[in-house]
């Protein structure tokens, strides 16, 4: 048997001010943004650059109680890891692009990481790993 994720739901307050932020600060690219008429939303996917792998499904708010989760999916914690081949070329652009980063580049065992915030405030790994680590030896495939 073989599955696979390939979409993850990130429960956002505005399709528009989402897709501006995950493609024009983030340089994500825009894979599709399909009315659906019938459930007043929209099918809104992006990926990192490059990527073939998971897709973010960028979904609205539909519920008053889904506005609470709204930057907040994950309790606080680093919700998802953006892999990256050059982290300081990443890192400067996104400084640069004005994306906030709440805790400043470290060196760790497994690669170079910095956590910075979506538009939200949905904390982020920006992450180089090691040659060595066995999720980048995984991706190189």
């Amino acid at each position: 048997m073989k599955q696979s994720i390939i979409h993850i739901a990130l429960v956002v307050k505005d399709y528009d001010e989402a897709i501006d932020f995950y493609v024009n600060k983030l340089k994500f690219e825009l894979i599709e943004d399909t009315s659906q008429a019938e459930q007043d939303k929209r099918w809104v996917v992006v990926s990192p650059p490059g990527s073939n792998g998971v897709t973010i499904l960028l979904a609205r708010a539909s519920k008053h109680e889904q506005n609470d989760f709204v930057g907040n999916q994950t309790g606080g914690r680093v919700f998802l890891f953006l892999s990256t081949d050059d982290f300081w070329r990443d890192y400067n652009r996104m400084v640069s692009d004005g994306i906030k980063f709440v805790r400043e580049p470290q060196k760790q065992d497994y690669g170079t990481v910095a956590v910075f915030e979506d538009l939200y405030g949905n904390l982020w790994d920006l992450l180089q790993l090691n040659s060595h680590h066995s999720m980048a030896q995984r991706t190189s495939d």
